[in-house]
């Protein structure tokens, strides 16, 4: 098991990483994901050995690693660039970390063979790199990564230069092939499909900091911050102000005014942030006014007041229209979000 415990790193005298701690246990994927500039590579780098923290422990199995070369470590690691020798063919590739453990040439033979069929590439053995697709290259790297037997596996943005039908594919493929291998896996990516497709826990990383970590479907529900809420498109952000009706607080916004429901102590003229979902079912009623239309497939997003909305039915704009929302508290004031 992998244990991080109040990593953190500066460059420049700036904050790259700080008191970062988490944990990925057995059988376990773990997305690290954010925006670019977040610190995730910064951390999967750490995590490797090829960067060493300015504070902090890193563990693996209770074993600190901090004197432990990359080499020692038995991570394996994938990477958008897949790299991959160019003057090696497929099989070599494949094999290569199991010639550096010096493991028998039948053993290698029957390891390799497995693991190219495991990636769909039979028969690909003596093909060159140059000749494969970028997804066919993506997965030999996988393979390669796999040949070893690695105690975790890390991958740093695996599917970024692929377009997105063939990621869709490999996605599918990949979470496929982790939960048959049960290997412990870090995925490092900006894309929340990403995430949300391979991980058992999602930790968001905004500015050097994890402000949100949890299920894919805790994350969803319940994102807790404003970043969080917009960060994963989860309903629209907006802004209220405290007011006290007998011992009820309320929130009047430029959409209406909503009950305060969220367990924290407000002032009366305090301002807050709510999290407006879009809901089918009971909510309060909110009345707008289509400032923008988009067509979106089966759909149709509508724009109104800095916010949006689908609906099935095409409006017209400058059309009021009516809709039910659920509105909840966020963990933040305004002038305190970052």
């Amino acid at each position: 098991m992998l244990e991080l415990k109040n990593i953190s790193k500066q460059y420049a005298g700036q904050p790259l990483l700080e008191n970062i701690s988490f944990k990925v246990k057995e059988n376990e994927t773990v997305c690290l994901l954010g925006a670019s500039g977040s610190g995730k590579s910064t951390l999967l780098k750490l995590i490797a050995g090829l960067e060493h923290p300015d504070a902090g422990s890193l563990l693996f199995n209770r074993v600190d690693l901090a004197h432990t070369p990359p080499h020692l470590r038995d991570f394996g690691l994938v990477f958008q660039d897949y790299g991959l020798f160019p003057h090696l063919d497929i099989f070599a590739n494949v094999a290569f970390g199991l010639r550096m453990k010096n493991k028998p040439l039948p053993e290698i033979k029957q390891s390799v063979t497995e693991l190219l069929a495991q990636v769909n590439l039979t028969g690909f053995e003596n093909r060159k790199v140059t000749d494969l697709s970028g997804g066919e290259q993506q997965r030999v790297a996988l393979a390669r990564a796999l040949a070893p037997n690695p105690r975790l596996l890390m991958f740093d943005e695996p599917l970024g230069a692929l377009d997105k039908n063939l990621k869709a594919d490999l996605l599918n493929e990949l979470r496929a092939i982790l939960r048959k291998t049960k290997t412990p896996t870090l995925y490092v990516t900006h894309d929340q499909e990403e995430a949300f497709a391979l991980a058992d826990r999602i930790l968001l990383l905004h500015e050097g900091k994890i402000i949100r970590a949890g299920t894919p479907e805790e994350i969803w529900q319940n994102p807790l911050s404003s970043f969080a809420a917009k960060f994963f498109g989860v309903g629209n952000v907006i802004v209220g102000r405290v007011r006290a009706e007998g011992k009820r607080l309320k929130a009047e916004t430029d959409f209406g005014t909503f009950d305060l429901k969220c367990g924290s102590k407000h002032a009366k003229a305090e301002l807050v942030n709510l999290l407006m979902k879009q809901t089918s079912v009971a909510g309060a009623e909110i009345k707008l006014k289509v400032e923008d239309l988009l067509f979106m497939k089966d759909q149709f997003q509508v724009k109104s007041r800095g916010a949006v909305f689908l609906v099935k039915e095409k409006p017209k704009l400058g059309q009021t229209i009516q809709l039910r929302v659920k509105v909840e508290c966020l963990h933040e004031n305004p002038e305190e979000e970052s």
